[in-house]
């Protein structure tokens, strides 16, 4: 569904950049091995932060953050992933008016809340929406004779007005009056969509790196000796 762009924040940090792509949805292993392929072990090196993101939905990429959980990234495509074309036409159509993007957790209501909002893909206008509704659903009984003379242009924007719609690039989107939470953080993710775990180093390599982190470290500072009181003298 997408990828993201996993990057070392304490090596970032230090000047280097070293990040692995990470397609989503993605399993435990594959996460592990980018992990340490861009060097986080746990020990010298455990923030990590997603440069970018990557993948045929621009939409959805303006409202990810650099910081995102990896679990949640992963139930969120996982959600994606179980929806058609069309759906996910509309899914995009809805994120462009800029509701429910404010996080993963309400990107990932938006997609179960679907059935709530109503797309027509072939309405790019007022005037296209003011036909589909006279014409198509009948919602203004018109005598055949006077068809050419309405104002579909007026009746679609006071409709489009009225029901709160827009128009996305996809094509015309209103709804979402009754949405519903789902998904309430990160204890609803099924625990087959939980794939962030540290990579496995050997013991060897844990040793070796804390006595790389032991040479690095700065000599503790001498204490000086205290004064005595004359008192004690």
């Amino acid at each position: 569904m997408f990828e993201a762009c996993v990057t070392n924040l304490g090596k970032y940090n230090e000047g280097q950049l070293a990040y692995e792509r990470v397609a989503f949805p993605t399993d435990t292993e594959t996460v592990q091995a980018a992990l340490k392929k861009i060097g986080i072990d746990g020990i010298r090196y455990e923030e990590f932060f997603i440069a970018d993101y990557d993948g045929s939905m621009p939409q959805l990429h303006k409202h990810l953050g650099e910081y995102e959980s990896i679990d949640e990234l992963n139930h969120l495509a996982c959600v994606l992933s179980e929806l058609d074309e069309d759906e996910l036409a509309k899914f995009e159509a809805i994120m462009d008016g800029g509701e429910y993007t404010g996080s993963v957790k309400e990107l990932i209501n938006l997609a179960q809340n679907l059935d709530n909002f109503d797309f027509y893909s072939d309405v790019h206008s007022e005037e296209d929406l003011g036909r589909l509704y006279i014409q198509d659903f009948g919602t203004v009984q018109v005598p055949e004779h006077l068809i050419d003379y309405i104002d579909y242009e007026a009746y679609g924007r006071d409709a489009r007005i009225n029901e709160g719609g827009h128009f996305a690039p996809g094509g015309y989107v209103q709804g979402g009056h009754s949405f519903k939470e789902h998904y309430h953080g990160l204890e609803d993710i099924p625990d087959e969509h939980r794939v962030f775990s540290m990579p496995k180093v050997p013991i060897r390599e844990q040793m070796a790196a804390y006595q790389e982190m032991a040479k690095q470290a700065p000599p503790p500072a001498e204490r000086p000796a205290p004064k005595a009181d004359r008192e004690d003298r």
